[in-house]
């Protein structure tokens, strides 16, 4: 039975950062009308500038904010898994990145191998959050610094990248990972497309935080799955998640 204290299990969830194209700045929406030429295969296709920004906006840094940080760890106990999980969802993003950087800051005194697992968090959710903590100038904690390091020297654990095996042109997704692992389906209420709207036209933040953690619990359990390991465990709420303004 392996040990993996020393991994902070992780998702986020972004929004767009303001509700619609036209309330982007005249700057702001020229930068987004550069960007979507690279997006638009067609180079004589019409494009919606207005549409791809609802669509496609929230995974671009430039363009979009985290609204939700769900974070968890693992401890074995009595003969399972026991995850500890806690969300931060504030419309501040300011605020929620310190508040994230402060608790990763703690677990490295306490792992100094800390090291972050999620599903394709190396190429969107690790990248995200360093560059919107650079806007929102916050000092990156060094264990997500990761500039100027080989690609060996990257200690984080993806799980999309444990199930190719390899084949690097291949994307599973989580959901698809844990239907054919036998694990239940993370999206039991929404989906990463709809995040935007729950967040802009519902208000409802704690719906965003429920649906992060179900991310994180299933990512463990796909981790632990491709560990080779029982993936019984229990989870418990540290705390409940922070919402505000």
């Amino acid at each position: 039975m392996q040990h993996h204290q020393h991994i902070m299990f992780i998702d986020i969830e972004t929004v767009p950062l303001v509700k619609d194209y036209d309330s982007l700045s005249e700057r702001m929406q020229l930068e987004w009308e550069k960007k979507s030429r690279f997006m638009i295969k067609d180079a004589d296709e019409e494009v919606n500038y207005g549409q791809l920004f609802s669509e496609r906006s929230g995974v671009f840094a430039e363009f979009a904010k985290v609204v939700c940080v769900g974070f968890g760890s693992l401890h074995h106990t009595d003969g399972k898994w026991v995850m500890r999980l806690k969300s931060i969802a504030l419309d501040d993003e300011k605020q929620l990145l310190s508040e994230f950087a402060d608790i990763v800051t703690r677990f490295i005194a306490y792992n100094t191998q800390m090291a972050f697992c999620g599903h394709n968090i190396k190429e969107f959710d690790i990248p995200f959050l360093c560059r919107r903590m650079l806007v929102n100038g916050i000092q990156l904690p060094p264990v997500m610094n990761l500039s100027g390091k080989k690609p060996w020297e990257n200690p984080h654990i993806d799980t999309m990248d444990m199930w190719k095996f390899g084949d690097y042109k291949n994307y599973t997704s989580l959901a698809l990972l844990a239907e054919i692992l036998g694990i239940p389906s993370p999206k039991e209420d929404i989906d990463g497309s709809m995040v935007g709207s729950v967040y802009y036209n519902d208000n409802d933040l704690p719906r965003i935080s429920r649906y992060c953690l179900r991310d994180v619990a299933t990512t463990a359990r796909v981790y632990l799955k491709l560990k080779g390991e029982d993936d019984n465990f229990e989870t418990i709420f540290v705390d409940e998640a922070e919402h505000g303004s």
